[in-house]
């Protein structure tokens, strides 16, 4: 670890957390576990959550277009497409939405995580949120939820419920009292 001055590649850190043990961490849902073909390496033969999530949904997705909606195509369906090289070179989406909050005092942001996703991880979207409002001008239209889930926190019975009371509150909250003027 130390040959990487605290800058761990993300792939590395998947395979080392249970290397010990000949088993490898999921990146969207730490909760899977993979099992790699040796445990030298600098990253994970494959990701578990995904193998898991495509043998459950890509079938299911299939069927319902074909089955219920009756759409007929020989295009193949992709639960996870190809994303690569993502391209952030004028990703401005933090302080667009800043900007577009401060201009709009009945806008209101609801940030939802997971505590088992490394790929959009909670402590990120807390961190954006801090940077978003350095001054906490708007903090008190900016919320954020937390769940014992991860990347696709519906999957969890509990989380998908109180994601769903969570949505509810929020839009109350959100929703300017009649007659109430704007504060900037």
């Amino acid at each position: 670890m130390t040959q990487y001055s605290l800058e761990i590649p993300f792939d590395y850190f998947w395979k080392e957390l249970l290397r010990d043990q000949g088993k490898t961490v999921g990146r969207l849902d730490s909760r899977y576990i993979g099992i790699d073909k040796i445990d030298a390496g600098d990253g994970p033969d494959y990701n578990a959550e995904l193998t898991s999530w495509e043998h459950s949904f890509t079938p299911a997705i299939n069927m319902y277009l074909r089955d219920e909606l009756g759409y007929k195509t020989d295009l193949e369906y992709y639960i996870f497409g190809p994303t690569h090289p993502w391209d952030n070179t004028n990703n401005h989406a933090g302080d667009d939405l800043r900007q577009a909050m401060m201009q709009n005092p009945f806008l209101h942001l609801l940030v939802q995580s997971g505590y088992y996703d490394g790929a959009c991880d909670y402590f990120n979207a807390k961190y954006n949120m801090w940077q978003m409002d350095p001054s906490g001008k708007i903090q008190d239209r900016m919320t954020w939820e937390g769940y014992r889930s991860g990347h696709m926190m519906y999957l969890r019975k509990e989380d998908l419920s109180k994601s769903n009371d969570n949505l509810r509150a929020f839009i109350k909250k959100s929703i300017p009292k009649f007659g109430t003027p704007a504060k900037f």
